[in-house]
């Protein structure tokens, strides 16, 4: 067995090259925008095959890492959805962004992003002319001609040490702004719409769903769901009967969502149509602990709370998760179990964990209801990406349904021990009621019941004084009696507890992730910098192997049919790369496609029947019999072995091989 020692691979050789792994993404087809022939259409993108097969890798092991270890429901549920139900949820009158027009050319901008686009371009305008400040004038000056004539105006402009500041504590903050303070930021740092130079309208709203009808007189106004969430929540009581009405519980669903996004210009980051996937988990509101929390309770997670964002500051805290909810920090022990569990699955599809974070919603931001709220955000080159958001929706969602639609979405419970109480109680002689006050009879029985303890307690003591007054609706007053209402201490033994569950949401922008997985993937070769390779787990990589013959003879068919063979049954997705390229770029075309493996077949493959097997990153070949490496390549695809074990297997080919 050879020894020699895993080669060192130098991926921070070239800076990161945005422009690189666009054309790379887009000559190998990941994807590309829909309707392309046509003009195409802002936030519409369609998937190649490449990147058809990370998506479903992805959302494979969110099924394997999510649904199967934690028991979760699945469902699947109609992205077209009747208008009342959205009514209901409050879409349809809070679901939106704040837009701003270009004055002169009409030009539609998304506010907060206008003022983070600008307010980062002149932070770092004035980091370059600090660092144009302490070079030599000769020097200075010859950057300076670099620049194109078109480009002088944007020049690089120092800013005072009080206003950077004021920028950074605005950007740390701006997710907490509402239109009309995004208007009044526009104004006082005289904001304009970059492409043009001009000024800007003031904030509006605007509804980012996509209103639709249903049948064709379109009687029935619906609208493609901007989220898969309410497809859960209608089908509660089913979830809740299926679980033998034991709560908590998980329900998972994968899927399409659409929203219009206002100015979509950030790939696949800021799209109008992408694939969600999300988990409605079902608890107590009494008792919010999870049964698997102590398994994590030691992991540390980077968290940005909102008390570090209001006070102006971006830099987040490094905490474990069992502190973070002792402390208060996060709400309680399901959130916190969902945050390290949305973590532990980022790290293993590939996202570098040190830029990724967890921030907390500030108030502004945080819907009315919710009792919090985290997203995990991933730094790529368009800043720090929210990617996932989870949240401790309450009771919202199942409250503001029944009550829409008289349906009770709620638990009952079986107690352990009945919950014996004693209560002021009244009883009614109706009869004599309704014969003395007539239409008026139903508002006065209304009235009594609604009162609390102490009410009942006070008009007890009237009655038994003779007469006692209720005051219905806007002061009309009425007279009671003994012979009409009682009201006697009674006791209640109550066996069963009803409740709305509260809903944390742990929710997924599949398409977010996948961008900043590529993006944190790419680097180039040290010895060229065309030279792109896509670092991609095996667990998610579109080819796991590359087949490689040497030869296009027929002689080499029957060999490549039965490793093909074997790898497919060993489950591992292979292909076979037979082009009449050199070896050489069949590989460097498969590195960008980010296949992990690849085996060569030469003629001693058909004399010695051994291949050789290539590693991607570090481009080392070892060699050995064909079931061997086939063993090999399927514990490294499946994460039983790593490299350094397989080089300890399967010795190191040197080149050449007896024929």
């Amino acid at each position: 067995m050879a020894t020699t020692a895993v080669a060192e691979v130098d991926k921070t050789a070239h800076p990161f090259d945005k422009a690189n792994l666009e054309a790379l993404l887009s000559r190998r087809f990941f994807y590309a925008p829909a309707f392309e022939i046509y003009g195409g259409v802002a936030g519409l993108y369609d998937y190649g095959p490449p990147g058809s097969s990370l998506q479903a890798n992805i959302i494979s092991e969110w099924r394997k890492h999510f649904i199967i270890r934690d028991h979760m429901l699945e469902v699947d549920t109609t992205v077209m959805t009747p208008a009342p139900v959205f009514e209901a949820s409050g879409h349809v009158a809070r679901f939106a962004d704040w837009m701003v027009k270009d004055t002169k050319t009409g030009e539609v901008l998304r506010a907060d992003h206008l003022v983070k686009n600008v307010l980062e371009a002149r932070l770092a305008g004035n980091l370059e002319a600090r660092a144009l400040d302490g070079q030599p004038e000769v020097a200075k000056a010859a950057a300076l001609t670099k620049k194109k004539k078109d480009e002088q105006k944007n020049a690089p402009v120092k800013l005072s040490d009080e206003v950077a500041s004021q920028y950074e504590v605005i950007l740390a903050k701006l997710d907490d702004y509402s239109g009309t303070e995004l208007g009044e930021l526009c104004r006082t740092h005289e904001i304009e719409n970059p492409a043009t130079g001009n000024g800007v309208s003031e904030p509006q709203q605007f509804n980012l769903m996509f209103a639709s009808s249903i049948g064709p007189t379109g009687q029935h106004p619906g609208y493609l769901r901007p989220e898969t969430a309410q497809g859960h929540f209608l089908n509660f009581n089913r979830l809740l009967e299926f679980n033998n009405g034991r709560i908590p519980f998980a329900s998972a669903q994968i899927g399409r969502s659409f929203r219009n996004e206002i100015s979509p210009r950030a790939g696949l980051l800021r799209v109008r149509e992408f694939t969600m996937a999300e988990i409605e988990h079902y608890v107590d509101p009494e008792d919010k602990r999870h049964e698997h929390f102590h398994e994590v309770r030691n992991v540390v997670l980077s968290l940005l709370d909102r008390d570090t964002q209001y006070a102006g500051s971006t830099v987040p805290k490094k905490l474990r998760i069992g502190d973070a909810v002792n402390k208060g920090i996060v709400a309680n022990e399901t959130l916190g179990y969902f945050l390290v569990r949305i973590y532990e699955f980022l790290i293993k599809v590939g996202i570098n964990p040190m830029r990724l974070r967890f921030r907390q919603h500030m108030a502004n931001e945080m819907a009315h209801y919710a009792a919090d709220c985290w997203d995990a955000e991933i730094h790529n080159s368009y800043g720090w990406t929210e990617c996932v958001g989870c949240a401790d929706r309450a009771a919202y969602d199942l409250s503001v349904h029944s009550t829409r639609t008289g349906q009770a979405l709620l638990v009952r419970q079986a107690l352990k021990e009945p919950i014996v109480t004693e209560k002021e109680t009244p009883e009614f002689n109706k009869k004599a009621i309704g014969k003395t006050f007539g239409k008026d009879a139903a508002a006065i029985l209304k009235t009594v019941e609604g009162l609390d303890e102490v009410g009942l307690l006070k008009l007890k003591g009237e009655l038994a004084q003779g007469t006692a007054v209720i005051t219905v609706g806007e002061g009309q007053e009425f007279p009671l009696t003994s012979e009409m209402l009682k009201i006697e201490r009674k006791t209640f033994k109550q066996s069963i507890r009803e409740f709305v569950p509260n809903v944390i949401e742990p929710s997924f922008g599949i398409g977010r992730i996948l961008y900043s997985l590529l993006e944190h993937s790419y680097w180039a070769r040290k010895e060229d910098v065309d030279r792109g390779v896509l670092s991609l787990p095996s667990l998610v990589a579109p080819t796991k192997v590359l087949i490689v013959p040497l030869s296009a003879k027929e002689e080499f068919d029957p060999l490549i049919r039965e490793v093909s063979s074997k790898f497919r049954k060993a489950g591992i997705f292979a292909r076979v790369d037979d082009s009449n390229t050199s070896i050489g770029k069949r590989y460097a075309r498969n590195d960008e496609l980010g296949t992990p493996f690849g085996v060569t077949l030469d003629f001693a493959s058909l004399q010695n029947k051994t291949m050789t097997l290539r590693e991607r990153d570090t481009m080392m070949q070892l060699i050995g019999p064909i079931d061997d490496v086939i063993k090999v390549v399927t514990e490294l695809v499946e994460g039983d072995i790593d490299w350094a074990e397989a080089r300890r297997r399967l010795p190191v080919y040197e080149g050449v091989q007896a024929v």
